[in-house]
């Protein structure tokens, strides 16, 4: 969620200096973009970052507010704070992609996160990676159940302040199977603690000024086709909703505007966007131009002075900025070691179900992402921006079973699309990072096998709780004995479309 921050009021003063400062930002950046003056990016030994948001529960598989002694007993740097007393965030070190980088990540990966569950259960907690905690309901939003940091709250404050209003929570769901009616959720909530509820897979790619165009374009462009293979957050607050209900209830938790600014069609605070770009200026430019400041601090510097002075500027209103912007693929600049970098942070994967799957949908997505940004006619110059926008609505809705637009094939289902046409691009991706071979199709079909089962996360859920309301169980007692279950095969390790009910 970003760095700490005392708690505090903020004036118009604040805000005036902090556009300003913003302003100069740009101005540097723009600059720094003309110079040259960012760390050169060979693409083979391009660098994969990773963070995964996890829950918290306990032994009755309830939302447990104990981040703070868990992550006391963990004691390590991977592991941070999030915005509810339920969440903890893990930070992989970056690596190349090349060679059996991956098949290490997935090692590395399985390696810290048994750690710090063994810790967390002696602070009397357990970790669930799941896309949305089905035990969560509307007493877990409370202002009790924020994060110590004042920052978070401080945020929740500013956002509803923003509004004017309390937060609406409206969704039409997808039935659970043709006996029944579809749900239909509808809550009012005074936190936006219904956003820590949404947690996710963050997959970060080192990428040179000049080609993160092309790679935020390809990225948007399958970000659809991510969701659709990967959906894993069919239930929300006791409600079967879409099957990664993720997606439209962190857009809603954290929208800043009343119904009188949508009507105007003002832009929401989680956004996917509504054009392709030429450059990363364009993004930081859009974040600034369009969107009030959350958090108004200032620091010292003065990125135009330090520029002149020939080193890398902060940025620190620019990123302050940038990180209270929920766009689904986000630029992200940073300095390390004195050297300033570009990223591309890819938000769209829920967590979960294993790790196994976590770094198979990484592999799928650095492939695929390569292949489609350097392609001799790429993807963004076939489809339009409303096309790959209401793919990601239309995957987050109906899951692996959901019908997208591609072009050349007009309506297809992602498993179709993915097994004909798009799992051989990113083979070839992949192959072009020098992923080994063997790597390469590890990962890769842990995918095919998802479209041929055609069972992801939420396919699984959805199906576990449906057999035990057919044989009599409540809802609550559904989800916490298939929150049981699916945490009992996420330890196993085995990918989710090996799962039996």
């Amino acid at each position: 969620m970003g760095d700490s921050i005392e708690a505090r009021t903020f004036t118009r003063q604040d805000r005036t200096q902090f556009r300003a400062k913003a302003e100069r930002c740009l101005e540097a950046l723009a600059s720094m973009l003309a110079d040259g003056r960012f760390s050169a990016v060979d693409a083979p030994d391009s660098q994969l970052g990773l963070e995964i948001e996890l829950n918290l529960v306990d032994e009755q598989g309830a939302p447990a507010r104990g981040n703070d002694a868990v992550l006391d007993a963990i004691s390590s740097p991977a592991f941070q704070t999030e915005l509810a007393r339920f969440n903890v965030e893990i930070n992989v070190a970056p690596r190349p992609i090349g060679g059996a980088h991956l098949q290490q990540l997935e090692t590395v990966l399985r390696g810290s996160l048994d750690v710090a569950d063994s810790r967390a259960q002696s602070a009397g907690s357990s970790l669930a990676m799941i896309g949305m905690l089905p035990t969560l309901d509307e007493t877990h939003f409370t202002e009790r159940w924020f994060s110590a940091d004042p920052r978070y709250s401080l945020l929740g404050q500013q956002i509803l302040s923003a509004r004017g209003e309390d937060i609406e929570l409206q969704l039409d769901g997808v039935a659970l199977d043709e006996e029944r009616p579809a749900e239909r959720l509808s809550m009012v909530c005074d936190t936006i603690l219904p956003e820590a509820a949404c947690t996710s897979v963050q997959l970060h790619l080192q990428v040179a000024p000049e080609s993160f165009a092309a790679y935020w374009n390809a990225a948007q462009a399958i970000a659809g086709v991510q969701v659709a293979l990967a959906a894993n957050s069919p239930f929300f607050a006791g409600k079967a909703l879409w099957h990664e209900t993720r997606i439209p209830m962190f857009e809603q938790a954290t929208d800043t505007r009343p119904q009188e600014l949508k009507n105007q069609g003002v832009r929401p605070r989680v956004w996917f966007g509504e054009r392709w770009v030429t450059s990363i200026f364009d993004l930081f430019e859009e974040n600034s131009r369009y969107f009030p400041a959350l958090l108004p601090v200032c620091a010292e510097e003065d990125p135009l002075e330090a520029l002149a002075e020939g080193r890398a500027p902060e940025l620190a209103e620019l990123r302050m900025h940038n990180g209270t912007v929920y766009r689904w693929n986000r630029p992200v600049y940073d300095v390390e070691s004195g050297t300033a970098h570009l990223r591309l942070e890819n938000r769209v994967l829920p967590a979960g179900p294993s790790v196994v799957d976590v770094v198979a949908d990484a592999a799928f997505y650095y492939g695929l992402v390569r292949s489609m940004a350097e392609a001799d006619r790429p993807i963004w110059t076939q489809m339009t921006f409303d096309a790959a926008a209401e793919n990601l609505q239309a995957a987050a809705r109906g899951g692996i079973d959901s019908r997208l637009y591609w072009p050349e094939v007009g309506g297809i289902s992602p498993r179709e699309l993915v097994l004909r046409r798009l799992l051989p691009a990113a083979a070839e991706g992949l192959d072009a990072y020098g992923v080994d071979p063997e790597v390469r199709d590890r990962y890769l079909g842990i995918i095919e096998q998802r479209c041929l089962t055609g069972r992801n996360g939420a396919v699984w859920q959805r199906q576990n709780v449906a057999a035990r309301e057919r044989a009599g169980a409540s809802r609550r007692d559904a989800l916490h004995g298939m929150l049981a279950d699916y945490r009992e095969r996420a330890q196993a390790g085995e990918p989710v479309h090996t799962w039996t009910h």
